[in-house]
Protein backbone atom coordinates (compact mmCIF):
# COMPACT_ATOMS: atom_id res chain seq x y z
CA UNK A 1 0.00 0.00 0.00
CA UNK A 2 1.42 3.46 -0.58
CA UNK A 3 1.71 6.21 1.43
CA UNK A 4 -0.57 8.29 -0.45
CA UNK A 5 -3.38 5.69 -0.58
CA UNK A 6 -2.88 4.75 3.08
CA UNK A 7 -3.52 8.27 4.04
CA UNK A 8 -6.46 8.48 1.98
CA UNK A 9 -8.05 5.53 3.42
CA UNK A 10 -7.25 7.52 6.61
CA UNK A 11 -9.15 10.45 5.69
CA UNK A 12 -12.08 8.49 4.47
CA UNK A 13 -12.31 6.04 7.76
CA UNK A 14 -11.91 9.24 9.89
CA UNK A 15 -14.40 11.22 8.07
CA UNK A 16 -16.87 8.19 8.02
CA UNK A 17 -16.95 7.50 11.93
CA UNK A 18 -16.64 11.05 12.48
CA UNK A 19 -19.41 12.14 10.40
CA UNK A 20 -21.66 8.87 10.03
CA UNK A 21 -20.76 6.97 13.28
CA UNK A 22 -21.12 9.79 15.68
CA UNK A 23 -24.98 10.25 14.66
CA UNK A 24 -25.78 6.90 16.15
CA UNK A 25 -24.02 7.75 19.08
CA UNK A 26 -26.08 7.16 22.39
CA UNK A 27 -27.49 10.92 23.29
CA UNK A 28 -27.56 9.40 27.48
CA UNK A 29 -25.17 10.42 29.98
CA UNK A 30 -21.83 8.23 29.68
CA UNK A 31 -20.92 6.27 32.71
CA UNK A 32 -19.12 9.27 34.18
CA UNK A 33 -21.92 11.63 33.67
CA UNK A 34 -23.85 9.38 35.49
CA UNK A 35 -21.74 8.76 38.60
CA UNK A 36 -21.67 12.32 38.80
CA UNK A 37 -25.40 12.66 38.45
CA UNK A 38 -26.28 9.98 40.82
CA UNK A 39 -23.72 11.38 43.48
CA UNK A 40 -25.22 15.10 42.79
CA UNK A 41 -21.97 16.36 41.98
CA UNK A 42 -23.45 17.77 38.86
CA UNK A 43 -25.23 19.83 40.63
CA UNK A 44 -22.19 21.77 40.82
CA UNK A 45 -20.82 22.07 37.36
CA UNK A 46 -20.86 25.32 35.36
CA UNK A 47 -20.59 26.27 31.96
CA UNK A 48 -16.96 26.07 29.86
CA UNK A 49 -16.08 29.83 28.21
CA UNK A 50 -16.16 28.08 24.98
CA UNK A 51 -20.11 26.64 25.69
CA UNK A 52 -21.18 29.48 23.11
CA UNK A 53 -18.57 28.94 20.03
CA UNK A 54 -19.71 27.83 16.69
CA UNK A 55 -18.66 24.03 18.16
CA UNK A 56 -19.59 24.83 21.20
CA UNK A 57 -21.20 21.57 23.09
CA UNK A 58 -20.10 19.10 20.38
CA UNK A 59 -22.29 20.54 17.76
CA UNK A 60 -22.16 23.32 15.22
CA UNK A 61 -24.29 26.48 16.28
CA UNK A 62 -27.24 26.99 14.37
CA UNK A 63 -28.35 23.42 12.78
CA UNK A 64 -30.91 22.33 14.35
CA UNK A 65 -30.82 18.59 14.30
CA UNK A 66 -28.84 17.55 17.01
CA UNK A 67 -27.42 14.56 15.35
CA UNK A 68 -26.58 16.35 11.83
CA UNK A 69 -25.03 19.16 14.15
CA UNK A 70 -22.89 16.69 16.04
CA UNK A 71 -21.51 15.08 13.04
CA UNK A 72 -20.78 18.21 11.60
CA UNK A 73 -18.89 19.26 14.29
CA UNK A 74 -17.02 15.78 13.95
CA UNK A 75 -16.43 16.10 10.19
CA UNK A 76 -15.13 19.83 11.21
CA UNK A 77 -13.23 18.71 13.77
CA UNK A 78 -10.88 16.12 11.71
CA UNK A 79 -10.36 18.78 9.24
CA UNK A 80 -8.74 21.12 11.73
CA UNK A 81 -6.86 18.24 13.43
CA UNK A 82 -5.90 17.09 9.88
CA UNK A 83 -4.81 20.57 8.98
CA UNK A 84 -2.87 21.64 12.38
CA UNK A 85 -1.11 18.68 12.73
CA UNK A 86 -0.32 18.61 8.98
CA UNK A 87 0.83 22.45 9.02
CA UNK A 88 3.25 21.02 11.88
CA UNK A 89 4.71 18.44 10.67
CA UNK A 90 5.14 20.21 6.96
CA UNK A 91 7.04 22.93 9.51
CA UNK A 92 9.34 20.45 11.23
CA UNK A 93 10.07 18.45 8.33
CA UNK A 94 10.76 21.48 6.05
CA UNK A 95 13.98 22.28 8.68
CA UNK A 96 15.65 19.98 7.81
CA UNK A 97 17.95 17.86 10.13
CA UNK A 98 19.20 18.97 13.42
CA UNK A 99 22.32 20.47 13.24
CA UNK A 100 25.39 18.88 14.34
CA UNK A 101 28.87 17.06 13.51
CA UNK A 102 27.50 14.74 10.87
CA UNK A 103 28.68 10.89 11.60
CA UNK A 104 31.72 10.54 9.46
CA UNK A 105 30.93 7.80 6.33
CA UNK A 106 32.42 4.41 5.62
CA UNK A 107 33.02 2.62 2.74
CA UNK A 108 30.65 -0.11 2.20
CA UNK A 109 32.39 -3.29 3.06
CA UNK A 110 34.71 -1.39 5.60
CA UNK A 111 35.01 -2.88 8.96
CA UNK A 112 33.30 -0.54 12.12
CA UNK A 113 36.43 0.72 13.76
CA UNK A 114 37.11 -0.86 17.02
CA UNK A 115 35.83 1.15 20.14
CA UNK A 116 38.55 2.70 22.28
CA UNK A 117 38.42 2.67 25.60
CA UNK A 118 40.93 3.96 28.38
Amino acid sequence: MTTKRFFAVFLLVSLVLAGIVSYYASANPDGLEKVAEDKGISAKEKDHSLKDSPLGDYGVKGVDDARLSGGLSGVIGVGLVLLVGGGLFWTVRRRGPAAGPAAPEREAGAPAEPSRKG
